[in-house]
């Protein structure tokens, strides 16, 4: 693979396997974006879930024209580990821009899978070609020239499938659920497979890989995150549904908009929700503080470029307590190519994002469950703390697909937080909005519409009293900051409590959080196995953080803070957080490069801070 492009080192120095290995390696593909390849690849990814071998998925594509590579990775694990793994054991080279860098970044021992006319194993001596005529493979199976460069990659299928020993029954079963009721599509790609397939008994296997059925994914289902967080929002109760387009968020709402027209239809025919396309992130998150002072169960669903405009509705959700919920599915920046790719670079701006001192509810699902899960939780607690709470998931977690089990069913009701009823207002004789009655720091409100003439009430900003009424007192304005200030600390034991992994003896301590979890778990089994070094770890789920991660630190010498962006954000806010004497312990492992985190950079940084 191009350096440039998908590696963030050169040339692996790992020597070449022996003996076999079975059902524990990855296998890369490098093709042109828009030639087809996406449904090869799931055909593959599918053909080892179905013969019961735990696998992952990463798709490393830009956000780009036509033309322009793109990769992606499949990993097989016999030991369950589904982050990205650093080296690459088997390369399907098929695009000729990068085929050259792609050779070049392999270890010695691997295996380069190439279409025959780019002459690749003239390159080096130290791994095992395959060359395969693709076009004279595809040539039989139609006529059609645009067809067949779409159907050259399903022929790599065929011919991966009979070098690895992937049954060509469940190769075709995948094809058959991927295509669907698409029997002409269905009928050219399974001839494309077969001839791949039927080729490839020619080839002389000369390496060490191979796949066996394994009973390790009975009853898991595959799924992306973005499904994940529409079917959550879903099940959560949403009516109001506001967005704007932007990669990688843009399939949540399309999927959650097509679950919302096949189960939110009332007897009558009409829809019991709105899903509407604002013409800026501005206008989305606007729309969603609207619905949710009405009493609407309201989200959006945007990246960071968008969370960036919705700084100044975010602020007047604080103030105003109006409930809302923003999934963030972060990516590295604005623009396209490079800035699309996978990043958790919006953890501290989106913490406080807007003006004065805003502070808000942060949920990091670590699974597609939990997507689902938080999903869930985030609507309940946005109208238990009358504020906006932002579900941050990636482009790693949000539009690649993971193993799961399935989700489960929402047993609890709906939690619609300090409501005031009719009869609530009969037996109290009235209410103040913005009154700390009960010491949490969140007042009573009612919906609009509630038939009572002590009903209403103002909504305003900063500066007002308990009464909602206009105020610009400082003594006033200091009384409704330590308010707010209390409901934060009241989110500490509400947001989702973080999760151990451990003996709990351990000297140093892991900190994880959303996608880079599957890799400090498996960073930690590499340390323990390759270094001796036995570590904790703590997964941190939610922002404001709870008693729980202060004592995790308090209970180690050191503390590695493991996340995908430059500046250690998670670590900055523990920062702020912890008593000043704990700060100390703490040390960022910060990776910024747009990969899916890899295990071994995770494990050989900590080894070489530990000394080692």
């Amino acid at each position: 693979m191009a350096e440039s492009e998908t590696s963030t080192s050169g040339p692996s120095s790992r020597p070449a396997a022996r003996g076999p290995v079975v059902n524990d390696f990855s296998i890369q593909v490098a093709t042109a974006n828009g030639s087809g390849s996406q449904s090869s690849n799931t055909v593959l990814l599918r053909a080892l879930f179905q013969m019961g071998v735990p696998v992952s998925g990463k798709n490393l594509f830009p956000s780009n024209i036509a033309g322009l590579p793109t990769w992606y990775t499949i990993r097989a694990s016999k030991d369950g580990f589904v982050a990205r793994k650093k080296e690459i054991d088997v390369l399907v080279a098929m695009n000729a821009e990068t085929a050259r860098d792609d050779v070049a970044a392999l270890a010695p021992g691997a295996v380069a899978v190439y279409d025959q006319p780019l002459g690749l194993d003239a390159l080096r001596k130290d791994l095992v070609f395959y060359p395969v005529p693709f076009d004279a493979l595809v040539a039989p199976v139609t006529k059609d020239a645009k067809l067949r460069k779409l159907l050259r990659n399903m022929a790599y299928v065929g011919v991966v499938a009979r070098l690895f020993s992937i049954e060509l029954a469940e190769v075709e079963a995948a094809i058959a659920k991927q295509f669907g009721a698409k029997a002409k599509a269905r009928d050219l790609n399974l001839a494309a497979a077969r001839a791949g397939f039927e080729h490839a008994a020619a080839l002389e296997k000369r390496d060490p890989y191979s796949i066996r059925r394994m009973d390790a994914t009975r009853g898991r289902i595959l799924v992306d995150g973005n499904t994940a967080c529409a079917l959550g929002a879903l099940f959560a109760g949403v009516t109001v549904v506001t967005w704007y387009p932007i990669t990688p968020s843009s399939s949540l709402v399309e999927t959650l908009a097509s679950y919302l027209r096949k189960y939110r239809v009332g007897p009558d025919g009409k829809a019991t929700y709105a899903v509407v396309q604002a013409e800026d992130e501005l206008a989305a998150v606007g729309m969603v503080l609207g619905a949710g002072w009405a009493g609407a169960r309201a989200m959006t669903a945007t990246a960071g470029p968008g969370v960036s405009l919705m700084s100044e509705f975010a602020g007047l959700g604080y103030y105003a307590e109006i409930p809302g919920v923003i999934f963030d599915v972060q990516r590295v920046g604005p623009s396209t190519g490079l800035p699309t790719r996978t990043a958790q670079g919006d953890v501290l701006s989106t913490a406080f994002l807007s003006h004065g001192d805003t502070q808000h509810v942060l949920l990091f699902p670590g699974s597609v469950e939990e997507c689902f899960t938080m999903a869930v939780d985030a609507f309940d607690l946005a109208e238990r703390l009358q504020t906006p709470v932002f579900v941050l998931t990636d482009l790693d977690l949000g539009m690649n697909v993971w193993m799961s089990d399935p989700f489960p069913y929402p047993e609890r009701p709906m939690d619609r937080g300090k409501v005031l009823s009719k009869e609530d207002l009969d037996r109290l004789g009235g209410f103040a909005r913005y009154r700390d009655v009960d010491g949490d720091g969140i007042g009573w409100r009612t919906l609009p519409g509630t038939d009572h003439p002590k009903a209403s009430y103002f909504t305003r900003g900063t500066g007002h009293d308990e009464s909602a009424a206009y105020s610009e007192s400082p003594v006033v304005f200091e009384a409704n900051m330590e308010r707010l200030a209390r409901k934060l600390e009241t989110a500490r034991s509400l947001v989702p409590a973080p999760e151990r992994a451990g003996e709990g003896g351990a000297r140093v301590g892991v900190v994880a959080y959303g996608s880079s979890a599957p890799a400090v778990a498996e960073a930690r089994v590499l340390l323990a196995r390759e270094r001796g070094l036995e570590t904790d770890a703590l997964r941190v789920r939610g922002y404001p953080f709870s008693r729980a991660v202060h004592e995790f630190v308090e209970q180690h010498e050191r503390v590695y803070v493991v996340e995908q962006n430059r500046d250690g954000q998670l670590a900055a806010l523990l920062k702020l957080d912890l008593a000043p004497e704990l700060v100390p312990r703490l040390r960022s492992i910060a990776h910024v490069h747009g990969l899916p985190l890899d295990a071994r950079s995770v494990s050989d940084e900590i080894h070489t801070l530990e000394g080692k």
